[in-house]
């Protein structure tokens, strides 16, 4: 199976080296990185020397236009990743999406239906719900150990200069409400295993030096009556990722990739940051839906009741603007 990359940047040597790491394995050693495609034609081909690929190049249409290339995995600027994603269903690839899918409910039901009409793959990388911590905590819920009547998320980090989280200078801007936002709406969702009936938002005056809401609160109310309350900001000095799961007789606490219970540590974290724990896991199952010819886990399908609520917050924003 050949593999082309769109983006060359931080993320995109993560989900390389995902796959180098899955190579290892019998199963998976015919898997093989092909081509990216970078903005700069000296990164593109940088970031193909590190990984052995093929080619890097900026003309995104050749790679998409060799029949060769199996599946595509679209690690490009938020913006970016409808079209691209699009582009490559079109040209009948199977698509690996970086978080946000899109930037609009609309655009989301497009690329469903194009999936569907295709019959290819398309899978998106909400790759919290690969946290072995939060794995455990979704078991528990489900196997009724614990009740819920609420959840509360936060996930607050220092981004007021354009520097992604590995130090690296971006060239475009973040979208709080699109990607990190999207990143805890939709793990709340999840660990609530129920959509949104209600939700009510505020979204903080845009920033002067960045341009952009820099704090994002979201409420939402279940059909149940379960409440999920999300926190999100770019002007936290001190960083907090974390998810409070309130029981009626236990509570759980998911905290920047350790789950704890009152009793104490249940899930620890391998190394500082569960992502390079978390990466080959999704990754396997977007490769292993291929071969099943089956929906992913985390399909577009899946990931849609999140962006509808994204939608509503977006809508409610635009109102006040």
């Amino acid at each position: 199976m050949k593999i082309a990359i769109i983006g060359s940047g931080s993320i995109a040597g993560e989900h390389a080296l995902a796959i180098q790491e899955l190579k290892t394995q019998p199963e998976w050693s015919h898997l093989r990185l092909d081509s990216v495609v970078g903005r700069r034609i000296e990164e593109a081909e940088a970031f193909a020397k590190t990984w052995g690929m093929r080619l890097g190049t900026t003309d995104l249409d050749s790679v998409l236009a060799n029949p060769e290339i199996d599946a595509v995995i679209v690690t490009s600027p938020t913006d970016l990743h409808a079209d691209q994603t699009a582009r490559a269903l079109r040209a009948g690839k199977h698509v690996l999406c970086e978080i946000p899918l899109a930037t609009s409910l609309k655009e989301t039901d497009s690329l469903i239906e194009l999936c569907d009409a295709a019959e290819l793959r398309l899978m998106v990388c909400q790759t919290q719900r690969y946290h072995r911590a939060l794995i455990e905590a979704k078991r528990q819920i489900l196997h009724g150990e614990i009740a819920l009547t609420s959840i509360v998320s936060r996930y607050l980090f220092n981004r007021r200069n354009n520097v992604n989280w590995k130090g690296r200078d971006r060239s475009w801007t973040d979208n709080l409400l699109w990607h990190h936002t999207c990143h805890a709406v939709d793990a709340t969702l999840w660990l609530l295993g129920e959509e949104a009936e209600e939700i009510a938002s505020q979204i903080g005056a845009p920033d002067p030096e960045t341009g952009i809401p820099m704090n994002v609160s979201i409420i939402i109310r279940t059909a149940s009556g379960t409440i999920g309350t999300v926190v999100t900001s770019y002007h936290a000095i001190i960083p907090q990722h974390d998810y409070l799961m309130i029981g009626r007789e236990t509570s759980l606490n998911f905290v920047n990739g350790e789950l704890y219970s009152p009793e104490g540590l249940l899930v620890t974290r391998t190394g500082f940051d569960p992502l390079p724990d978390s990466m080959p896991r999704q990754n396997e199952e977007f490769f292993r839906s291929i071969q099943e010819r089956r929906e992913p886990a985390i399909s577009a399908r899946s990931v849609r009741p999140a962006m509808a609520v994204l939608q509503q917050v977006q809508d409610q924003l635009d109102r006040r603007q």
